[in-house]
Order: structure tokens, then sequence, then C-alpha cells
């Protein structure tokens, strides 16, 4: 952050802030914005901006009080993303799921997956993620540069995503490419160049080999991964007679099981750097490991926001939200809130609040899967602890523009064994 980002964020009219302008994220310099918001003004209406206009909620009591009081602020009504559902072609299908829908009906497919993630099934999934870590690390080019995105943070995730969802294991990557997909829009990503139309075709070949899968596992013994669960519930069971529903939900699963993940890994090695403390702290004591994954996903912030609607008038924060309003909890700046984490910039490894961040959101719509990432994030660093005394950043990080996603694209490293 340079002086100049810092003065813009002070002197620009507090009416004129705009947070979700795409090259806040990828240039790593939206930190004071969210700073200035929480202090004068935790609920702001922004009246212009390539989303049109929203309310920003920045503080976190009032992140959670949004996202506590769902029988006014709806996740049915326009979506969870700052940007206005995109308008299709005629013919072309809008993706839905559970995640943008309200009580009861989101509970009830919501719990058709959950036993997927349950404790007792993830007691299950632990040891093959300690072996998939294991072949990972072990294989890495130790002494030379390498992107540690590319060869731990996905190839990770993918390996999972396939096992969650029992897709065929060697086209993983699909699966990766399928979640960036998803959140590939101009207004979210700042690039007006993606191709809309061969983008909603690549989403339909996702569909398509989601059907075929879902196909291949009709009738077969009921497994624990996630089209097993799916259909064997009466909540979900003809989902895949419902194209926008089926789309939706396979996408939210794929969206879900991989970005928390995957960008807490690489934005885990960026703290450790960032903070060298910490990364001391941590090799003395690497008991820490469990607390420390809560305060990377804290640091980190996969997702940047979620988005409701108003469906009546509500004071906040001693504004009015209208009826109709958009309202946007950006949960990266609830997770650098002065008034409940000292020193909040800091990745702290030991920090006793650390749980309390909002990064997996809070309430009926908290994420499902937030103990299994957990789970991956806690068995890949013992993994690590026992092979590396330092993971080295040794060059530029590379962040990708994008007000939903926290994505990381590359961290280039290099390993220092025991």
């Amino acid at each position: 952050m340079n002086a100049v980002e810092t003065r813009d964020a002070e002197s620009t009219p507090l009416e004129d802030i705009d947070v979700s302008r795409p090259e806040l994220y990828g240039g790593d310099t939206w930190q004071p914005w969210f700073a200035r918001l929480r202090r004068e003004a935790p609920v702001h209406f922004q009246r212009e901006s390539l989303n049109g206009p929203f309310w920003s909620v920045t503080s976190h009591d009032l992140i959670k009080e949004v996202d506590t009081t769902h029988k006014v602020f709806s996740s049915e009504k326009g979506g969870i993303v700052i940007v206005d559902p995109y308008p299709q072609e005629e013919g072309q299908i809008q993706a839905q799921s559970f995640i943008t829908m309200d009580e009861p009906e989101h509970m009830r497919q919501r719990r058709a997956v959950a036993p997927t993630v349950a404790p007792s099934n993830l007691t299950e999934f632990e040891p093959l993620i300690r072996e998939r870590a294991i072949d990972i690390l072990e294989n890495l080019p130790v002494g030379e540069t390498f992107n540690w995105v590319q060869e731990v943070s996905v190839e990770l995730t993918a390996r999972m995503l396939a096992t969650l969802f029992d897709f065929p294991y060697e086209d993983r990557h699909k699966l990766v490419y399928w979640s960036d997909l998803t959140t590939a829009i101009p207004e979210v990503t700042g690039d007006d160049s993606i191709d809309m139309r061969k983008r909603y075709d690549e989403l339909m070949a996702a569909a398509g080999a989601f059907y075929q899968l879902w196909a291949s596992k009709a009738g077969q013994p009921r497994t624990f991964d996630l089209i097993s669960m799916l259909q064997n519930s009466e909540a979900t069971a003809k989902l895949n007679e419902d194209p926008q529903q089926f789309l939706g939900t396979i996408l939210l699963l794929i969206v879900g099981g991989n970005d928390t993940t995957r960008n807490s890994i690489s934005g885990g090695v960026v703290g450790l750097n960032q903070f060298p403390d910490q990364y001391q702290k941590l090799r003395e004591n690497p008991g820490l490991i469990p607390n420390m994954v809560s305060e990377m996903v804290r640091w980190q912030t996969p997702v940047i926001h979620m988005r409701r609607t108003a469906l009546q008038d509500y004071e906040l924060g001693g504004k009015t939200i209208r009826e109709g309003d958009k309202v946007v909890m950006w949960y990266l700046a609830g997770n650098r809130d002065e008034t409940v984490f000292e020193e909040p910039d800091k990745l702290i490894i030991d920090r006793p609040n650390a749980r309390a961040h909002v990064a997996f959101g809070f309430g009926v719509h908290r994420c499902m899967g937030n103990r299994l990432a957990e789970m991956q994030l806690r068995v890949l660093w013992e993994e690590i602890m026992q092979r590396f005394h330092t993971v080295e950043v040794v060059g530029e990080v590379v962040r990708n523009p994008n007000n939903f996603i926290r994505g990381i694209r590359d961290v280039p490293v290099r390993l220092h064994p025991l």
C-alpha cells in the first residue's frame, strides 16, 4: 500500500467511495478504503457503480446482524453476488441453488448434502487428505523456484473435489477450471473482454459432465459422495429434472469446495512470509496449527462479500435500508475490524479470538464445508512442518482482480528443507 493510495482513500468524498472496484483486490489496496468506511460509515450507500446502487456493511457486528436477520435480508430476491443476475439469451438457463434460496427451501436442500461434510464423515476423509498432501509435498522441486498456487493449492483442492464428487480423478482439473469460470463476470473481475457466450457454453459442458456422472450413479448403492447424497435425499432426488437447480447446485458445491481451501493455502504462505516472527513462532510450537488455520482464513478471507436484498424497510446502524435495496456484507472488512481484532492487518497465529472471523458467513447460510476446509489446511500444514523449515516467497505475489473471490494466481516460492 503506497501513500497515494492511502491519501486517495482519505480524500475521496465519502459518498463517492466504491469498494466494489475489482482493481482494489487485484492490487491488494483495499485496506484504507474499508478502514475509512468502518470508521465513518459502517453502513454506507453508493448511488452509482458498475453494479448499480448498493449499501456496504463493513463492521463485524453489523455484518452479523444482516447475516442473521434472514427474514428481512433475502438471498433469493436478487442473489448473493453484488452484480445482479446476468441477462440470459433466449433458450439459456439461469443457474440457481440453495445458497440463493430463503427458508424453508434453503434448509431442505442444504440438508441433502450436509452429511457429506458431517464430523463423522470427515474422520473418514482425513487419512485420504493426508495421503494426498504427502504425495504432493514429497514430489515438489526442492531448491527450485515454482508457483505454490499451481503445484500445491490447486492440486490438493482438485484432488479433494474429485473425491467429494466421485468425479473422474484424471479430469479433476476441470473442476478448478469450472470454479474459476463461475465467477468470471465483467462486473466481478473488471475484465470487459470476457466472452459471456463462450463462458455459458463451457458451463453447459460442466453440466453435461455431471449429468453423465448422475446417470452413472443412479440406482447404485448409496455412498458418501455429494452426487449420491443428492440422489438419495427426498428434497433433491429429482434435481436432474430441473436444469437451473442442477447447474446452480453443482457450481455452488464446486466453488464452495475450491475457493476457501485453495486461496487460504496460498494466503497462508504469503502471510507467514510477510510476518516472519509468526513463522518462527510456528516452528517453535507446531501445536498452534489448528488456531493458525482459523487465523489464516480470517486474514485471507477467501469470499470477499455476500449480497442480500431487503424485503422490507429496516434500520441498520442508524441508516434506513429500504425495501428492495441491495445490501452487501463485506466479510473482508469485517475480518479487519479494529474493535474486534487487535492489530487486524497482521497475521497472528496464536490470536485468541481467531475463530470469531466471519469468513464463512454467519447464520443459516454459514458455509457448510467450513470444517472440511479447516481440516485440509490443518493436515497440509502438519505435513509441511515435518518436511520444510521455510516455504520462502521469492517473487511478486499476483492476485486476481475480483470483488467476490479473493483469489491468488501466483506465489513464487523456494523450499528450504529441515
